[in-house]
């Protein structure tokens, strides 16, 4: 297990060492992004951070990865430069939301099709269980979207987004790594190494900002750990301690601050005959900066309230699948 670590530190001093030139070459070539109404940032910033986030994930999954052990592998990695690219030529020349919409569709289809990481089951959820291979690929695809675009939502102040996955991250590859998933814990730390190099220059003041790039690899790489940790555990209930009782509650609880700011910001946005898609000011770290908070004041309280829902989350499990998600959707609302 001690490649778990060895790929963070990989993921971390290469981001870490990345960084400072991604900067500079954005200011060079201006490509940075430019404050406007919308924005809560008031200085031109790069927006490439993705790049060295990219770059120290991939370095260091591919050379601590057992691909003899992760045959979906090179999958992954496809649907990952998918992302990728798709994510710089938005940062440099942005898209239209349905384009990216259909880049997003792309890199959910292999993830789902091609290395087989899907939703099997419903796990008992209004008295559900095994579902048709259909509804399975067209679910998946559907919640990898979903948590995509969430982890592209919240990434509008500083240190957000990152800490945000960064907590997320952690919490399931230490996970895998407890209950000996070498690969996935591999992945999960990878990206914390990757993440938490970033966020040293995110922090305020902001010397750049991971941009839709680094955004929407976050969201794809944390909807894959997700998908793996509910099917994974609903294989070990019984036969390890480690495994939780209500896998899709816990699920939702890891990552239901990003789930429930887009739910939120998406049904007021049509409720006022909007296209859900639209810009605004109406998230919740938008919100507390409205309130006088500083950007990292709102990230603190943003990050706290996330590992309060995990610890809930694995704590109450026991009481039952729909019971548990039906607290947290509560306590969140």
């Amino acid at each position: 297990m001690f490649e778990v670590f060895y790929s963070f530190l990989t993921a971390f001093t290469l981001s870490y060492f990345i960084i400072p030139t991604v900067i500079n070459v954005a200011h060079a070539k201006h490509l940075c992004d430019e404050p406007n109404d919308r924005r809560s940032h008031t200085v031109t910033t790069p927006s490439l951070g993705g790049v060295a986030i990219f770059a120290g994930v991939m370095f260091s999954m591919v050379f601590w990865m057992p691909f003899t052990n992760f045959a979906e592998m090179q999958y992954l990695l496809c649907a990952f430069l998918v992302i990728f690219f798709m994510g710089v030529k938005d940062d440099i020349f942005p898209l239209s939301p349905y384009k990216k919409l259909l880049g997003q569709l792309m890199a959910a289809s292999i993830v789902v099709v091609k290395s087989g990481i899907k939703v099997t089951s419903l796990h008992g959820f209004f008295g559900f269980t095994v579902i048709p291979e259909w509804l399975s690929i067209v679910l998946s695809v559907f919640t990898i979207i979903v948590i995509i675009n969430s982890f592209n939502l919240i990434d509008g102040i500083n240190g957000l987004s990152g800490s945000i996955a960064l907590i997320v991250a952690l919490t399931l590859g230490t996970w895998f790594m407890w209950v000996g998933n070498l690969g996935l814990a591999i992945m999960a730390y990878s990206l914390s190494g990757a993440v938490l190099a970033f966020l040293r220059y995110n922090v305020t003041p902001a010397r750049i900002f991971m941009g839709d790039t680094g955004a929407l690899l976050l969201g794809l790489i944390l909807s894959i750990l997700v998908i793996q940790f509910i099917e994974i555990n609903e294989q070990l209930i019984g036969k390890t301690p480690l495994a939780v009782r209500t896998g899709p509650a816990v699920a939702i609880g890891i990552l239901i601050l990003p789930l429930f700011d887009t739910l939120r910001v998406f049904t007021i946005r049509i409720l006022r005959g909007r296209s859900p898609f639209m810009p605004d000011r109406l998230h919740l770290h938008h919100l507390l900066l409205d309130w006088g908070m500083t950007h990292m004041q709102a990230t603190g309280i943003l990050a706290t309230v996330s590992v309060f829902f995990i610890i809930m989350v694995f704590s109450l499990q026991s009481i039952g699948t729909f019971q548990l998600i039906s607290l947290t959707v509560t306590l969140a609302w």
